[in-house]
């Protein structure tokens, strides 16, 4: 796993919302859940999560997906391209949808969750793969400074 130029630039498929990352990713993740399968119109969401104060966007959001509130599912007004994601309560962290960076040569899944909802032919070479979601923010933080070792 090769680490990231940064700062990392990226846009939607319209270019009319840019993202900018100025530290390095937390962690990486492949979610094979329904919800992400529907939401990406793919077998899994591929996820680089960034510290909230090293991210910036700029053009028009709007809020969709599910609208829970616990998560903010945030999408280009204009071409709709699913962009970043902010979970309440994780405010220090953004989920940022891999796939709008304009470099993913670094990018490999370290962490898969929700296998019991995978498609029986997707496979990702992550180094942890959880049924559901890590059951605790202890066992998240240590996914975290595991990542931040290699």
């Amino acid at each position: 796993m090769s680490a990231p130029h940064l700062p990392l630039e990226g846009s939607c498929l319209c270019g009319s919302v840019r993202v900018r990352v100025t530290a390095p990713p937390l962690l990486t993740l492949a979610c094979h859940c329904r919800d992400c399968q529907k939401l990406c119109a793919s077998a899994y969401s591929l996820t680089a999560m960034f510290p909230a104060d090293a991210f910036s966007v700029t053009g028009e959001l709007v809020v969709g997906g599910l609208r829970t509130e616990r998560r903010e599912h945030n999408f280009c007004a204009k071409c709709l391209n699913f962009i970043f994601t902010r979970i309440q309560g994780a405010d220090t962290r953004v989920n940022l949808r891999a796939s709008v960076l304009d470099d993913l040569t670094w990018f490999v899944p370290f962490v898969e969750l929700m296998t019991e909802e995978k498609l029986s032919w997707s496979n990702v070479p992550a180094e942890h793969s959880f049924a559901r979601f890590p059951e605790t923010i202890e066992e998240l933080e240590v996914l975290m400074l595991d990542y931040s070792k290699r």
